[in-house]
């Protein structure tokens, strides 16, 4: 009862906190967090929505959205989102009932534990917490983007900066490693030097001072049973192949893992076309293959209009990208008419060369191309058809977060809590969740059948598959 109480009082000092009674103090915090983020594009005015609370971090520790806790505690939509933002005490029978739920979760350990390497805004890890896994550990480097992570999985795991500065004995153990490390070439210098003198060399040479390095030194040290990475197409053919015959190399030959990999279109999932590699690892041989993995239909996928904003009025209207009764878009979305101009000047240019660059326009029964993180530049390779005479417009990036699957039907609103600029930056980079939590769903199994096996350092394992070495030869007696 006393913990109970301990929770409760503490939010009304939470409540105060952020609702201070001088009513200019809420400008005033506001304009400094304007003048902290001057350099880095338009700023959207913070709302209350984007405050994490406590009774916010206990419902995401139980794994409930909004309306499932409504239904769980019997209060109201609006009253979870009230005691969300920290705007009233929430209730003590709530508090009960959140608690009563989180020490079952916990009874009930999760199915397995991952760690999520070069997360971004956390695509993978919505995608393998789906299929029953915990994150245990996260590292991303960007200030922007340790933001939104926080923002939409709260703190109950550590969560590092730079993973380069890290000691691989600061990772904890895990089950699975995840990772979408970005794609860099692998210098040749020492490599050569080594062959010519007929000395041994492996990833430490080879991939030293490329962020896969980072990703195979935990791999070594930790020997998780599985790990997934998701990388662009083109990794296959960067560096005329050799950047990928480097990590092939070095989860093979070097690690000891079985590798399989697939490309896949988030076509089949998403409106949008985005081809992007996934690099599966097993410690053991499970049976694991992508070949018998399932993908739906990429000509009956969904259509933009699955993502774009109505502007009927049957959505509410949203701060910053939608207005008024039928929550229209914001007219700070549709490209000034100096852009436009340029635009259709550049692409025209370049069809009487016979080239292919130019905009890409786009209506509601179309899908689109693959969203970059350049699009905060111009957005022109998804601009959106408005009726009349109007010029088109950039996605919001509220249309942002459903194309690339943080935003759908089942899922409470995915939080933004930064400016439009690195919110671009952010989805463009970011994997497709719908994608990472097929992938997911299809190594499960197989994550269960690897997690059994006992885990032998990587040097011993080769050998025994080798084989035993043969004895010297001591020559002639």
């Amino acid at each position: 009862m006393s913990a109970n109480l301990s929770f409760a009082s503490s939010y009304g000092s939470a409540t105060t906190a952020t609702r201070p009674r001088d009513p200019g103090a809420a400008r005033r915090a506001h304009a400094k967090q304007v003048r902290s983020f001057r350099h880095y594009g338009k700023i959207r005015p913070v709302e209350a929505s984007y405050t994490d609370t406590e009774f916010r971090q206990l419902r995401r520790r139980v794994g409930l959205t909004v309306a499932e806790t409504a239904m769980e505690t019997g209060y109201s939509e609006r009253t979870i989102y009230r005691w969300d933002r920290g705007e009233t005490s929430p209730r003590r029978a709530a508090i009960d009932c959140l608690r009563s739920r989180l020490t079952h979760r916990v009874a009930n350990r999760p199915d397995f534990k991952f760690i999520d390497l070069f997360a971004g805004i956390g695509g993978l890890r919505q995608g393998f917490e789906a299929v029953g896994g915990e994150c245990i550990f996260a590292s991303e480097w960007n200030r922007f983007c340790q933001t939104t992570y926080e923002a939409n999985y709260g703190d109950d795991h550590v969560f590092a900066g730079d993973i380069t500065t890290l000691q691989a004995d600061d990772i904890p153990p895990h089950d699975v490693l995840l990772a979408g490390f970005p794609c860099q070439p692998f210098s040749l210098a020492g490599v050569s030097k080594k062959n010519a003198l007929n000395q041994p060399h492996g990833f430490r040479c080879e991939t030293q001072g490329t962020l896969f390095f980072d990703v195979a030194r935990v791999l070594e040290h930790r020997r998780p049973p599985v790990f997934l990475l998701e990388n662009v197409k083109n990794l296959v053919n960067h560096d005329r192949g050799r950047t990928f015959r480097v990590i092939r190399d070095t989860l093979e030959k070097d690690l000891d893992y079985r590798v399989h990999v697939r490309v896949l279109n988030a076509r089949s999932w998403v409106p949008q076309h985005r081809e992007r590699i996934f690099i599966a690892g097993f410690l053991n041989d499970t049976g694991f293959s992508f070949d018998s993995m399932e993908v739906p239909e990429p000509s009956a996928g969904p259509r933009l209009k699955s993502i774009l904003h109505p502007e009927d009025g049957t959505e509410a209207a949203e701060h910053g990208y939608t207005e008024g009764r039928l929550a229209k878009v914001n007219p700070r979305y549709t490209l000034s008419q100096h852009l436009w101009d340029y635009l259709q000047a550049y692409a025209a240019k370049h069809r009487r060369k016979g080239n292919g660059f130019g905009f890409g326009l786009f209506g509601p029964d179309d899908v689109a191309r693959t969203l970059s993180a350049r699009y905060f530049k111009d957005g022109s390779e998804i601009l959106i058809r408005q009726s009349g005479n109007r010029r088109p417009r950039r996605l919001t990036p509220r249309e942002c977060a459903r194309l690339m699957g943080f935003d759908r039907g089942d899922r409470e609103p995915f939080q933004i809590p930064v400016s439009d600029t690195q919110a671009y930056r952010q989805f463009g980079n970011a994997v497709v969740v719908p994608v990472a939590e097929a992938v997911a769903r299809h190594m499960e199994p197989r994550i269960a059948a690897a997690r059994s096996y006992p885990r032998l350092d990587a040097g011993v394992r080769l050998a025994a598959r080798r084989g035993p070495m043969a004895p010297a030869s001591h020559g002639p007696d």
